[in-house]
């Protein structure tokens, strides 16, 4: 089996248009949640959310591309241009045969959809415009990325709620290490803040008015965000010999099943991904120092992976910090972990661990370090992150200081 590590590292949400200023806000403990902009938002029950503000997508591209380009699309191809640059790759030739692209979504080209049924329910109108399909459908940000860096290997979506950028990297860092692919762009990306897509989320009620606070006593809900985040995962021996700056190792991953209900998370299901990913990675419970954990502030959620966490690690539960970053970014569905990744990096590179904001009360059923309110400095070694999503479908990566 080869190593994989990674070697670059692109985003855009609500906390920065780049990694260097979401890191900042990490270490900052800066809430990018605000009030919501867009079209009948005066027609929402919820009004906030984690948005991209300041967004110009004719910064980036061209009128035809924008006319092809659904908003999580542009989001993903910026973040994937930050990522290729930093790890300082060129996909001719060779290269590129060995090279492919696996992403996250769950709601794909929703800003799409969101306003081609205004147009035809709404206003009456009897046509969309012909790339409406190729606009929505959730593959397009892979297959744009494949595009536009000439990756010739493999290239697919993963659609798996909440945990579809865990499972797409997990997917990746798996191609490289078996020797399928020798590099893979991954990560994951969402735009869901539109009229539609937080009216749906409305009707589960799991949705916070004011604030997402994490593992907090008087929790009272989630917050979406919307974002993306890509990462050039590539064989350790290749990266090695062009002499390539490596952020981190990735050395494990692993995935469950709850197979128990659609909404209800099982603490049995994430425990079994949890400790799956360490023995995967090779990994005993006191190497691990930092959980960025799936922490979506909803009061089903966080007391599950509490309890999941607790009986993966026994003992050494009390010595481990487990932060919850979605207190700032807010909650990316597809896209989330892949933003939450970075949190891993800074923890491993810099030795800041990312806090969780918000936080205000105990909660008996969350009684772990949750590093309240304020960044921490520590030397951490290995680090897991959680991805718990609606199915019962669970995902952790485990990685590794190099």
């Amino acid at each position: 089996m080869r190593r994989v590590v990674i070697t670059g590292a692109g985003t855009i949400n609500a906390l920065g248009h780049d990694v260097a200023s979401t890191m900042q806000a990490f270490r900052d403990g800066r809430c990018g949640i605000t009030q919501l902009e867009f079209r009948d938002v005066d027609r929402l029950s919820i009004q906030i959310g984690a948005q991209v503000h300041d967004w110009t997508p004719e910064t980036y591209f061209n009128r035809q591309q924008i006319l092809l380009y659904d908003k999580f699309t542009q989001f993903t191809l910026l973040a994937a241009k930050q990522a290729v640059e930093q790890a300082g790759l060129h996909f001719q030739g060779a290269l590129g045969l060995r090279s492919g692209v696996v992403l996250g979504t769950a709601g794909g080209g929703l800003n799409t959809w969101d306003e081609n049924y205004r147009a035809v329910y709404e206003e009456g109108k009897n046509r969309v415009h012909p790339f409406v399909v190729p606009k929505l459908m959730n593959n397009a940000a892979a297959s744009h990325v494949s595009m536009e860096f000439g990756l010739r290997g493999p290239a697919f979506t993963v659609a798996t709620a909440c945990a579809s950028s865990n499972h797409a990297m997990g997917l990746a860092f798996q191609m490289v290490r078996s020797g399928a692919a020798d590099v893979m762009l991954s990560g994951g990306s969402e735009a869901m803040l539109c009229f539609g897509g937080v009216k749906a989320w409305e009707g589960l009620r799991v949705m916070s008015k004011d604030a997402c606070r994490p593992f907090s006593a008087n929790r009272n809900g989630m917050v979406q965000g919307e974002g993306a985040g890509v990462f050039v995962f590539e064989d350790y021996e290749h990266a090695h010999a062009r002499g390539a700056e490596i952020l981190a190792e990735v050395v494990g991953f692993a995935m469950s099943s709850d197979a128990q209900d659609i909404v209800m998370p099982s603490a049995q299901g994430a425990e079994r991904a949890i400790t799956g990913a360490m023995m995967d990675a090779g990994l005993n419970r006191e190497d691990i120092g930092y959980i960025n954990a799936h922490g979506t502030g909803t009061a089903a959620n966080d007391k599950t992976e509490c309890a999941a966490v607790a009986h993966a690690f026994g003992h050494h539960a009390d010595r481990l910090m487990i932060s919850s970053t979605k207190s700032m970014h807010g909650h990316l569905i597809g896209g989330t972990g892949a933003v939450e990744l970075l949190a891993c990096i800074m923890a491993l590179r810099d030795g800041v661990i990312a806090p969780t904001i918000g936080y205000q009360e105990p909660d008996p059923e969350c009684a772990l370090d949750v590093v309240p309110n304020e960044a921490r400095e520590a030397r951490v070694d290995a680090v897991l992150s959680n991805a718990f999503a609606f199915g019962g479908l669970n995902a952790v990566i485990a990685l590794r200081r190099v």
